[in-house]
């Protein structure tokens, strides 16, 4: 959709006009809900500075890069010649390679929070031989699908509350399903700085 000739939206048409966009926009249309949520609870988590937030995105050729990383449709092109296989060195070395530098920029006491799946080897070997213990995930993800993770993320992230993390290594990954969250309905507030979103909630009763 974004590469079409046809599209009206505004992400298409910026991108096709040459401009970049960053990489946690064009994600989170190509992925909905999922990675909205997982934005939205990273950017309210995460540690932040004027510079930026501690937010990085796997990709399939880059290795990891910052949530706010400028992306152009070239680059974004080039992002569907690599499949995300650990098996797949042009996937794994850049993974590997800056896993390794945001080890040693955070250091041995850092909380690594994976908020992709942690029922696959695509991610997790990868990661674990770079963070060890220190790679955690929120333990609610066992048994939840892609949309409630990121449905339970998203009010985590308006509620504020953050949720409790248990270590990758050696950790229980799947289990039984929990019930359904709740229905909830949201609203999106974009400020001038458009890299910034907040989410306001109402319910649907």
């Amino acid at each position: 959709m974004i590469f079409s000739p046809r599209a009206r939206f505004d992400l298409a048409l910026r991108m096709q006009r040459g401009e970049a966009a960053p990489l946690g926009e064009i994600f989170t249309f190509l992925s909905g809900l999922y990675f909205r949520g997982k934005v939205a609870y990273a950017r309210t988590f995460a540690k932040c500075t004027p510079g930026g937030c501690a937010v990085w995105v796997i990709t399939t050729n880059r290795g990891l890069l910052n949530i706010d990383e400028p992306i152009s449709l070239e680059e974004l092109r080039e992002f569907s010649d690599v499949d995300i296989d650990h098996g797949d060195a042009r996937y794994r070395k850049p993974l590997e390679r800056d896993a390794r530098r945001i080890l040693k920029r955070f250091g041995p006491e850092a909380e690594i929070v994976l908020l992709g799946s942690i029922s696959t080897k695509k991610y997790v070997e990868c990661l674990l031989e770079v963070f060890g213990a220190q790679l955690k995930f929120p333990i609610d993800f066992v048994g939840r699908g892609d949309m409630s993770r990121g449905g339970l993320l998203l009010r985590c992230a308006v509620d504020h509350q953050e949720l409790t993390y248990a270590p990758v290594l050696g950790a229980t990954r799947r289990g039984k399903r929990p019930p359904k969250l709740a229905p909830r309905r949201y609203t999106r507030i974009v400020t001038p700085d458009v890299r910034r979103e907040h989410l306001s909630e109402s319910w649907r009763r």
